[in-house]
């Protein structure tokens, strides 16, 4: 990687945000096409979110990406929405103009959809309802997508009732909410299930949700990356079911935004993916030895 003082820069701003893999892909995407640029992680407290976004013009970044639990605050900090990122109600993009404005948009849906055809080849949506655990930035994402490709019945499931009755409000007819306590049931004649929270991510407790009654044909999709393989992924696939990670999603959404930043379309391929996958050296001193 080469920086000099002209060096574009972006980055992932979150609380927190030592799991996101976004600086490993956009970093290995800098280096392929030989850009002068960098993607930083930038941890920021929710107190602080609007604040810190007010200084990145000031400081020289083209954008960044928004992860938990930012993505909604965003909507309303930005100077502009797009009709994605106002659809889902929640933004996981921001490009900074020559104005310094703030435009905040959307891929997430779209990392979503790409990857769930990718992985589950054949998905049918319109096959039965889809299930959706959570109701934040990400779920509302998520509950678009499957709308658009089809889904007739989308059930929204979730510890927080107003939360989940707020999301449905805002998706139409196809929602309906599912208490906690009926979570099982709701997977009743299900085509997919996907795991649209935290939970189950490294250092957070696994999804609490028993698969007994979700038919042998759907898929699980986890959205979750850290690890790769949840424990609810896990437990689908003992099951036989088809299951999907979230390492895809993250890699397709995170196309536009490069784009805008640093402008070059990149491709997402087995070899980013194995890259991002692949352990991160430890240098000497931070391995306790001598420098």
């Amino acid at each position: 990687m080469t920086i000099t003082g002209k060096a574009r820069l972006a980055g992932v701003m979150g609380w927190p945000v030592g799991h996101s893999l976004s600086p490993r892909l956009h970093n290995y995407w800098l280096d392929l096409h030989r850009i002068d640029g960098a993607f930083v992680p930038l941890p920021v407290a929710p107190e602080h979110f609007g604040q810190a976004l007010r200084m990145l013009p000031l400081i020289g970044f083209r954008g960044v990406n928004v992860t938990v639990p930012h993505k909604e605050a965003a909507l309303k900090a930005v100077d502009r929405v797009d009709d994605v990122a106002r659809r889902i109600g929640a933004v996981n993009t921001i490009v900074v103009g020559a104005d310094r404005s703030l435009t905040g948009t959307n891929t997430d849906a779209y990392g979503f959809t790409t990857h769930l055809r990718s992985a589950a080849p054949g998905f049918d949506a319109a096959a039965g309802a889809a299930v959706i655990v959570g109701a934040g930035g990400a779920a509302r994402a998520v509950a678009v997508a499957l709308a658009d490709m089809g889904a007739r019945e989308i059930r929204i499931v979730n510890r927080t009732l107003t939360r989940a009755e707020e999301l449905a409000l805002a998706l139409g007819p196809p929602a309906r909410v599912v208490g906690w306590a009926g979570r099982a049931r709701a997977l009743d004649g299900a085509a997919i299930v996907v795991n649209a929270t935290t939970q189950g991510m490294a250092g957070e407790r696994p999804l609490d949700l028993d698969l007994a009654r979700l038919p042998a044909e759907a898929v699980v999709f986890d959205i979750v990356y850290s690890p790769l393989e949840t424990p609810l992924l896990a437990a689908a696939r003992a099951r036989g079911h088809r299951t999907v990670d979230g390492l895809g999603m993250l890699l397709h959404q995170a196309v536009a935004g490069f784009e805008a930043w640093f402008g070059a379309t990149p491709r997402v391929t087995d070899e980013l993916r194995a890259h991002v996958l692949a352990p991160v050296p430890v240098p000497p001193a931070a391995a306790g030895l001598a420098p």
